[in-house]
């Protein structure tokens, strides 16, 4: 409830403890003055969401304390009243900056219609500013694929998205994991709510409580004003959890209450926020051998599992790969605008014979460097893939060890290597190329520093993994 503070300011005593008390049985806190001087101390002294204002005060006028709150960069909604309305009157205080204008006497339901105009106003606010900070290189895209698999994630996508059941995204990175939770929510019945989405992967430890939850003023250190969390900013829509295997255990706990309850507390406060929200969450691990290993509650998880959902990874749609190719050069044709023939023939093999471990975002930057890369009206040719090198399997076209020495991939007595023991020299080579910098290097292979993190721990005391100690704020800022 965005709404929670009020300030009545009424020099009729009647009228003011009555609509105090009217505001109060609705659960808001309120602060009852009749004069202007006692308002603006409440107004120094804390951040308000709605005032209540009689246009005539004894000590001034109200349309005075309208263009004082114009000057905060922080101001509360303000809805005018009087008893000697005019049209005049009116659109002055419009003009001032007014959200609404009540003429006394009012009823009970001309409040309540006030004050869920104003609550929704407030959250489209909150969430307008949230979208315009947010940096979504997804939005506009869709699920793209002629293969049987994907027809059925479609089909499956569909039958799911018209109820409000929890739904659990599993997948690797970068297989469209997100797209399909946008899908979820474009198709159903919540669709004009807003879409929060929260990289659990991406935000500090020691934030995660106050980005799900939100925060009072004074809850903590440079908490200087009350923040609505994005389960709020959610309300009435759907919330992403991303990455969601990232949680800490005690962020756990607490989300867990949301999920059961749909309600939830601010740091630092003692209201309880009813939200109502349709939860989707997504991972790139198998949760459940996190909760084997103790690391995801195993409560949390079934109740993040009630519908589950996987995303195939792109070699498992190898028929689909040219499909997204030529859409993407397209793509990619206008934005950087370069004219593209087609994809060759060469072109098409090596596509088909990479076994794209990115899967479909390593495809989508691909194509882009070939559309770069290409001359202008030319089609794309194999070489401007410059795919050599980048596959992991073993052989085809584009295995490293196709050339012929390259041993990146194979053990001393010229046997493969295990997955695990290639992901963990592939990880050492790139922290080597970032000069041991593990946020430079966490951009490099496209994962969270956290995942790299947890990567490293796993590796301490094999030959290597806890020597390489940082300072990961200054490296960022590096």
């Amino acid at each position: 409830m965005p709404i929670e503070k009020i300030i009545v300011i009424e020099d009729d005593l009647i009228v003011r403890k009555n609509l105090e008390q009217q505001l109060r049985n609705r659960r808001y806190d309120v602060a009852a003055v009749e004069t202007l001087s006692a308002a603006n101390d409440y107004l120094a002294k804390d951040n308000w969401d709605l005032m209540l204002v009689d246009v005539r005060l004894p000590d001034g006028e109200g349309t005075e304390l309208l263009r004082e709150l114009n000057a905060r960069p922080q101001k509360p909604l303000v809805v005018m009243m009087s008893g000697f309305g005019t049209v005049e009157s009116a659109v002055e205080c419009m003009r001032e900056g007014a959200f609404d204008y009540l003429i006394k006497p009012f009823s009970n339901d001309q409040i309540d219609a006030i004050l869920k105009k104003a609550e929704k106003f407030s959250q489209l606010v909150k969430v307008n500013e949230y979208l315009t900070n947010e940096s979504d290189e997804t939005s506009g895209y869709e699920l793209l694929g002629q293969s049987r698999v994907m027809d059925n994630l479609r089909s499956l996508i569909r039958k799911v998205a018209r109820t409000n059941a929890t739904v659990l995204i599993q997948g690797e990175s970068g297989t469209g994991k997100e797209l399909v939770a946008r899908a979820l929510h474009r198709q159903s019945p919540r669709s004009n709510a807003p879409f929060i989405r929260v990289n659990c992967a991406a935000v500090p430890e020691n934030l995660i409580e106050s980005e799900f939850f939100g925060h009072e003023k004074g809850a903590f250190t440079g908490a200087m004003t009350k923040r609505e969390g994005r389960f709020e900013l959610a309300h009435g829509g759907t919330i992403l959890l991303d990455e969601v295997s990232e949680v800490s255990p005690t962020v756990q706990a607490k989300l867990l209450r949301v999920l059961q309850e749909r309600e939830l507390e601010r740091v630092g406060g003692n209201r309880t926020i009813k939200v109502d929200v349709r939860v989707v969450a997504t991972t790139n691990r198998q949760l459940e051998q996190s909760v084997e290993r103790k690391e995801f509650r195993q409560d949390l998880f079934f109740r993040l599992n009630v519908v589950p959902v996987h995303v195939p990874a792109l070699r498992e749609r190898k028929e689909d790969v040219v499909f997204l190719a030529e859409q993407f050069m397209h793509r990619f044709a206008r934005k950087h605008g370069v004219r593209v023939q087609g994809i060759a023939a060469d072109c098409k093999a090596a596509l088909e014979a990479h076994d794209w471990p990115g899967n479909v975002r390593e495809l989508q930057n691909v194509i882009e460097r070939a559309v770069i890369l290409s001359a202008d009206g030319d089609c794309l040719t194999a070489e401007n893939l410059g795919l050599s090198g980048l596959s992991l399997g073993g052989g085809g076209a584009s295995s490293p060890s196709a050339g012929g020495g390259d041993s990146f991939n194979t053990a001393d007595d010229g046997n493969l290597l295990t997955l695990a023991e290639l992901e963990k020299r592939h990880i050492f080579a790139a922290l080597d190329k970032c000069g041991g910098n593990r946020t430079h290097a966490a951009k490099l292979l496209d994962i969270s520093i956290r995942t790299l993190r947890n990567k490293l721990n796993e590796y301490a005391g094999k030959g290597r993994g806890g020597t390489l100690e940082e300072d990961e704020d200054a490296a960022a800022v590096s």
